[in-house]
Parts: structure tokens; sequence; C-alpha cells
């Protein structure tokens, strides 16, 4: 991601010498945001984001001085956001109150998932917010063709795709009356997304069983591993791979009998700063793998066919294309691809 800020910056200059002008955004502007029409009579002034991908999406649309605060982090902020991010408050590591958010005044609350904001939202519902004249935005990523339970990670009936994350990019661009940066931010991902794909045409691992693992709420107990549609799925299926799980569910949790049945080739293990739970650090969960009486026998643990992947990746986001690389990276490192 370290060209990203080059390349945004330098479109956005090339714009600058344009003879029309910059694209603007005519309010007042009604977008529908996962089921619900939102109008913005204005470009919002003050934001808090919620969800550590909604704001890098913000911040590489160079709104960091929109950011009123922030929550829910599982690691550090990309590397050239480092600075503006220390000048913003940081409301809580993981979820936030209701209190806590209305206090920092915003007129729009951008969250990256629905189970902080929505229906059953812990952070708050979207109603409450209107009711206090507070905007809401979701990650369309988080509610196309998905239905969100309680407490969990949801049910996805197609695969995710990148066009949900530019989607995003361009709604809230049209928000904030940006739409030349989230123009230029698009193309720049596009473009590394194709040499993503060009760059393991075929010498991708195809048909090898992978699996994600994510987190335990217990070391020893059932895994949280990538279901079959979302961010890991697009990018096995981008590189040929198979997912070893099978089911709809976002993030299900699976007992390692079950995973060791399909005895995976290859573990995609989730990198985070977080400690939420048990097995958030990606040294304990190695550690259990090799010492596990049923999971030192997989075959990807006996020949350590390990593959460490930033968590943020894994996740509908602007990382998921790191994904790719580093999944593709790691498979032609092990030796497995043709």
């Amino acid at each position: 991601m370290h060209k990203l800020v080059a390349s945004i910056t330098l479109s956005l200059g090339l714009i600058g010498l344009a003879t029309p002008a910059l694209a603007t955004t005519t309010y007042p502007l009604t977008i529908t945001n996962c089921g619900q029409e939102v109008t913005f009579d204005k470009a919002p002034s003050r934001v808090v984001s919620i969800g550590q991908g909604m704001t890098e999406i913000l911040f590489s649309l160079g709104l960091a001085d929109k950011v009123a605060g922030t929550a829910v982090w599982v690691g550090p902020v990309l590397p050239q956001y480092a600075e503006v991010d220390r000048g913003i408050e940081r409301l809580a590591d993981n979820d936030p109150s209701f209190e806590s958010v209305v206090g920092r005044e915003p007129d729009l609350v951008a969250a990256e998932f629905e189970w902080h904001v929505g229906t059953q939202g812990s952070v708050g519902k979207r109603e409450q917010f209107a009711q206090l004249g507070i905007d809401t935005y979701v990650a369309p990523a988080d509610c196309v063709a998905k239905v969100n339970t309680n407490g969990g990670d949801g049910v996805r009936a197609e695969l995710f795709t990148m066009d949900l994350v530019y989607r995003q990019i361009e709604e809230l661009a049209e928000i904030f009356d940006v739409t030349e940066r989230g123009d230029a931010l698009i193309a720049d991902l596009k473009q590394r997304e194709a040499a993503a794909r060009a760059s393991v045409a075929g010498a991708s691992g195809k048909n090898l069983p992978v699996v994600f693992w994510f987190s335990s709420k217990e070391v020893d107990g059932d895994a949280f591993i990538a279901g079959r549609n979302g961010a890991p799925a697009y990018i096995l299926r981008t590189l040929g791979a198979g997912n070893v799980v099978d089911t709809q569910e976002e993030w299900p949790l699976v007992g390692w009998e079950t995973i060791a049945d399909a005895n995976p080739t290859v573990i995609v293990i989730a990198t985070m700063d977080r400690r939420r739970y048990a097995a958030d650090d990606p040294q304990v969960k190695i550690d259990f793998l090799e010492n596990d009486p049923v999971t030192r026998e997989l075959d990807a643990v006996r020949n350590r066919r390990f593959v460490l992947m930033d968590a943020q990746a894994m996740n509908p986001t602007i990382r998921t294309i790191d994904g790719i690389e580093i999944l593709a990276n790691g498979i032609k490192t092990l030796g497995l691809s043709p």
C-alpha cells in the first residue's frame, strides 16, 4: 500500500491541471444504504468512524480532518496514515459506547459492520442516531446479499467481491464531495488487483485446500474459520485455491476434528495487535497447532505450511488486495505452485 498515496497524489495533481472543472456533488444527495434512504443536505463536517477498514478508507480519501473519533481497531493503521491517526481521538479499541460516539458531536457515523450500527447495533441503532439528527452509513460489503445475526458475523449468500469496496469508496466520495479522489483511489486499487491476478496467472495453487483461521475464544476450542463467501473466499477464488469449509456463515466456529478431516495443505493465520480473544496472538495459534494431538498431524502443520496474513486483509476492506498478494507469494514460497 506504500505506493497508494503517491499514486493518488499524482492523480489529484493531474486533475488539478485539467481544464474542465472538478466534479462536484449536488445536494441534497440521497443514497440507499443497507436498505435505508439517507439524505445529506451538505458534506459532513464531523464523522465518527467505527471500524478500522472504514477509517482507512476515509484516510485514503484525504478526509482525516473530518474524522472526529474512531473505534474498533484490529491492528496498526496503514503506515502512511500513522501521523494523522495519532491526532484523532480513539474512543475504544473495541466497541465504543453510544454516549462516547454522540459526545464527539458528529453529523455522520460511518460503520464497517451492521452489528455495531444497525437493527441490533451494539453501539446504537440507526434510529437512535437519527433522532439526534445524526446520519449513519454502513459499508455495503456488510449488508449486500448478507444477513447479519445478533452477536454473530452473519450469513453471506453471494461471494464477496471488491466491487462492494469500490462502491463504498464511490459513495463516501460523493457524500463528502471528493468524487475525484474516490475515482483516483478506485483506479489505483483496481490496478493493484489486476496486477495481483496477473502475478499468479498460470502459477497459482490450483485446488489447494486452504483454511483461514482468524481467532478462537479459547485456544483449544472451536475456531473462527472463514466461510465460503467472504473476503478469504474471494482471495482463494482469485488464486484458484479451495476452501476446506463449505458454509455461508461469514466466520463459523468450526471444531479442529472437522478441519482435520479436510486436512488442509495450507493454513492462513490472522495476525493482529488486538487481544480480545485467547487466540488473537498468531504465535499462540502456531503453538497450539504444533502441540495439539489432533492438529499436529495435519499435513499443513507437519510441513509448517503457514501463511501469516494481516487480519484486516481477511475482512472486506482495501487490504483484501494485500491478502491476494500475500497468499500468492506464500504459495510460491512454499513451493506449491506448478
